[in-house]
């Protein structure tokens, strides 16, 4: 049964969007847009504004059909608004992860009977994850899954409650209002609003967000937005013995508000965009369309590790889990505990009881969501964050836990009201010392180690000179961490101490409050460390920034920039796709020597394509011609005396390992 939660605190709330005004708003701003899909995805919002058509998405000029529309109308409304900048691009992303972390506190509340408590930690442990802040660094649309994944679970919760009786409410409210009180006196205060609750309530409301929230889940990142949604629901109803429950769900209203969201971009998207004949030899069918790239290629064919062309990693099954527990850093110290309980609490109300009937509690809605996501990929191709949409259910069973210790443990450390609440506060400290002091204490050492012995750069050497190249890694997301070395550790000797610090705070020091008793505190006291951290992460970030985008270089080709003027990258578009967003004066499509490959291949296939592929001779005749041309290319030192042939070569910039030649 859910709670029925008061007004949320002022205090819960404004503690959640310091966290991630500090966390988020600052992101906004540096570094530069990334290669790849971050300026990609943007890219796409862009010339959606410039073409005016919000159906067929295209990059460079190209279709690209990849995902569907809402992460780019989310970034070209805002840049409507507010200007086509990179902050603004990236806005609607950063006020998605304040979205989240409000939806997870309010269903922190409903779940819990300590509810504010568990919703203010699990916000807290959500926002300083180390994997909601590294997949919020770039536009990629899994954090907005998880919150259509968190609202869409709340939703269905209240649905449910209510279908049953009112006289099944009312006794199970009153059942769970004297379980609390027994344990914890201060319970009324929060449960004592429920006896009312939804006694006369419909559950057609809440049934039609469920419904237009499960659109946008699809309109965010295509089938699998839905698959989780629907998958939690028929495996909670068959779980707790209550598919019959359907029947008053409201399904064709429901699934009317659904298509009236969801069906007009399918359908648009695919009467604009119908089969067309397809180069033999290829692995394509004789005809192809948006349909079937969409529909099968990035669907059935990706998740059966068969699309065209094979342009994404692969994890092994085993690092994709344990990379789940490196997400939930630091507070995956708390999880194991959190689980069990939740196990236990599982077995406590098994449904030979019939209990599971009237109400399984929050540990079978918190189990089953990561369980369908972590089997879903489990069994399908995947990249290393395809599970952050399972982070929120996680970050509420540790934010239940730690919100059960606040109230077994007195401010010396002694039980308080009985041995089973005082369990809560014995998990919490076991995991502080067992877990979070060693990591605390061993990154502290390690990091300022780090900082006070890596070598100071020289003059004039670059990061790109101390780094290793491991382009076999590149096409995982996190595939550039391979080239660091210990000589590039010099360039980051301020973040190294920050971390070391942030890991001593978030460690020990939280321990030590933690020992007294001071439950708040110290979890307060860890989600101040790891932003610590994660503020040096993102200063590392910017300091890599050369790297892994091309902003600089894109300025610097957009200040000479003249009509007439060609700009040519070496190779794919991934591999300098920032250049099309930071050069808003460019007259023509940048043209991709030998690049018709992976994002712009199948698009390229249409009659209205721009021939944007020279080949090596094509970049030679180029080179030879009237047009100024400007070259982004990772190899100068073979480009240059091969164009040397044709014109004179002249190097405009040099940034993270690319070079710009222009041949006037």
């Amino acid at each position: 049964m859910l709670q029925h939660p008061p007004i949320p605190t002022r205090r819960s709330v404004a503690l959640i969007v310091l966290a991630w005004a500090i966390l988020q708003l600052g992101g906004l701003f540096s570094p530069g847009l990334l290669d790849d899909v971050d300026s990609v995805y943007l890219q796409v919002a862009r010339e959606m504004l410039q073409r005016h058509d919000y159906v067929t998405p295209t990059i460079d000029g190209i279709r690209f059909f990849d995902k569907p529309p809402l992460m780019y109308w989310m970034a070209a409304a805002s840049m409507k608004v507010f200007g086509v900048h990179d902050w603004a691009a990236r806005l609607p992303l950063a006020l998605g992860v304040l979205a989240l972390l409000l939806a997870v506190y309010a269903l922190g509340r409903r779940l819990y009977p300590r509810g504010d408590r568990a919703g203010l930690y699990a916000a807290l442990a959500l926002a300083t994850s180390l994997g909601t802040y590294l997949y919020t660094r770039f536009y990629i649309p899994d954090i907005l899954i998880a919150l259509w994944m968190t609202v869409s679970v709340h939703l269905f919760l209240i649905a449910l409650d209510r279908t049953r009786p009112t006289s099944v409410i009312l006794s199970g409210v009153s059942q769970c209002i004297r379980e609390a009180e027994s344990k914890d006196p201060d319970a009324l205060k929060t449960t004592s609003t429920a006896r009312p609750f939804l006694a006369n309530s419909s559950a057609l409301l809440p049934m039609l967000g469920f419904a237009a929230v499960l659109a946008l889940s699809l309109l965010t990142k295509g089938l699998i937005g839905i698959v989780f949604p629907l998958a939690f629901v028929v495996l909670y109803l068959a779980l707790t013995r209550q598919i019959k429950r359907l029947a008053k769900l409201h399904l064709i209203p429901a699934t009317l508000v659904f298509l009236i969201i969801a069906a007009p971009w399918h359908i648009l998207a695919w009467v604009r965009n119908p089969a067309i004949a397809m180069p033999p030899g290829l692995g394509l069918p004789a005809r192809a369309g948006w349909a079937w790239f969409y529909l099968y290629n990035e669907h059935i064919a990706r998740f059966l590790g068969r699309r065209i062309p094979h342009d994404y990693g692969n994890v092994p099954v085993p690092i994709f889990w344990l990379l789940l527990l490196l997400w939930m850093l630091p507070w995956v110290a708390f999880l194991p505990a959190a689980v069990l309980d939740a196990f236990r609490a599982l077995r406590a109300k098994s449904p030979s009881s019939g209990s599971w009937a009237l109400d399984p509690g929050p540990s079978l809605s918190l189990l089953l969501w990561p369980a369908i996501i972590l089997g879903f990929f489990t069994l399908s191709s995947r990249q290393e964050y395809y599970h952050l949409p399972a982070l929120p259910a996680l970050a509420l069973l540790v934010g239940g836990l730690l919100a059960a210790a606040d109230r077994s443990a007195t401010k010396a450390g002694a039980p308080h009201l009985d041995p089973e609440m005082w369990v809560y506060s014995r998990q919490s400290l076991h995991s502080s010392i067992f877990f979070l002091v060693p990591l605390g204490t061993l990154l502290f050492f390690v990091c300022g180690y780090l900082a006070l012995t890596a070598p100071t750069p020289r003059p004039g050497v670059t990061l790109t000179d101390v780094l290793n190249s491991n382009p076999a890694n590149y096409n995982l997301s996190l595939g550039h961490l391979f080239d660091l070395t210990g000589q590039a550790m010099g360039f980051f000797r301020g973040p190294l101490i920050a971390v070391a610090f942030g890991m001593l705070v978030l460690g020990p020091v939280a321990y030590l409050v933690r020992r007294r008793g001071r439950t708040f505190a110290a979890n307060l006291t860890i989600a101040a460390g790891m932003i610590v951290v994660l503020l040096a992460a993102h200063e590392g970030l910017a300091r890599f920034y050369p790297i892994l985008g091309s902003k600089d270089l894109a300025l610097a080709i957009d200040a000479k920039l003249q009509p007439g003027d060609l700009i040519v990258l070496d190779g794919e578009l991934t591999s300098g796709s920032t250049l099309l967003f930071y050069t808003p004066q460019r007259p023509a499509p940048v043209f991709l020597v030998n690049g018709r490959v992976n994002g712009t291949w199948f698009g390229s296939f249409w009659p209205d394509a721009p021939n944007l592929f020279p080949d090596d001779a094509g970049l030679d005749r180029l080179w030879a011609g009237r047009q100024r041309i400007f070259l982004l290319t990772y190899h100068p030192e073979s480009r240059i005396p091969d164009l040397g042939r044709f014109a004179p070569v002249h190097e405009l910039a040099v940034s993270g390992g690319k070079t710009v030649l222009t041949n006037r």
